[in-house]
């Protein structure tokens, strides 16, 4: 039985603060099953506009996403079986974003077995390369969202203390919910090979749509 590791990822990259280093919170458009994010690159010498569009991720996106986790740095991986396996069976709390087809980000979550109103955010992480801001930041919001609307009332993750960036983006969200934000450890670094972090649990909640 293979063993899931690795929590949120950092979001350090330029594409996900603005000019302080703090995560904005961006709006979504919705269209059917996907969601479609349209701005305008940073390079203004892009012709055009690029779209990154969200949607439920399918098994063989598994090998994909394998390698996005592998080229990031802080990321623990798991096998190119494990990913395509969650994408069956754990589809409905996930996202996956494209651009051009290519895919350029992820976000896996489930609902809690015995605690099914609580939406658990396990790994994301983005291409530093997509050209589109904010996209680490509106995934998150995507997939929470998305929970929300279809009746979670707490959203969970856990992340290192020093993850800072990640830690604002939570923070962020609650506030934009006007939620309570619990903070505990749930698992000790004791547990865990070598120089593993504490995993420091952040409950959002209660949530409810609007």
């Amino acid at each position: 039985m293979t063993v899931p590791r690795g929590s949120i990822s950092p979001v350090t990259r330029g594409e996900d603060h603005d000019e302080n280093g703090v995560h904005p919170l961006l709006t979504k458009d919705r269209g059917g099953q996907n969601m479609t994010i349209t701005t305008t690159p940073a390079d203004r010498s892009t012709v055009g506009n690029k779209q990154a569009v969200f949607r439920a991720p399918v098994p063989e996106d598994g090998p994909a996403v394998w390698q996005l986790v592998d080229n990031t740095p802080g990321l623990d991986s798991n096998s190119r079986y494990y990913y395509t396996l969650w994408f069956r069976d754990f589809a409905d709390g996930s996202l996956v974003a494209t651009v051009d087809d290519e895919l350029v980000g992820f976000l896996t979550g489930y609902r809690r077995p015995d605690e099914p109103e609580t939406y658990f955010v396990w790994q994301t992480a983005v291409n530093p390369r997509h050209g589109i801001p904010f996209l680490g930041v509106k995934l998150f919001q995507a997939a929470a969202d998305q929970q929300v609307a279809n009746g979670a009332r707490y959203v969970e993750a856990t992340v290192s203390a020093e993850n800072k960036s990640i830690i604002m983006v939570l923070k962020q969200f609650a506030k934009k919910h006007s939620a309570h934000i619990e903070t505990r450890v749930l698992f000790p670094s004791s547990l865990f090979a070598g120089s593993h972090h504490d995993e420091v649990l952040y409950r959002i909640g209660p949530l409810s749509v609007g």
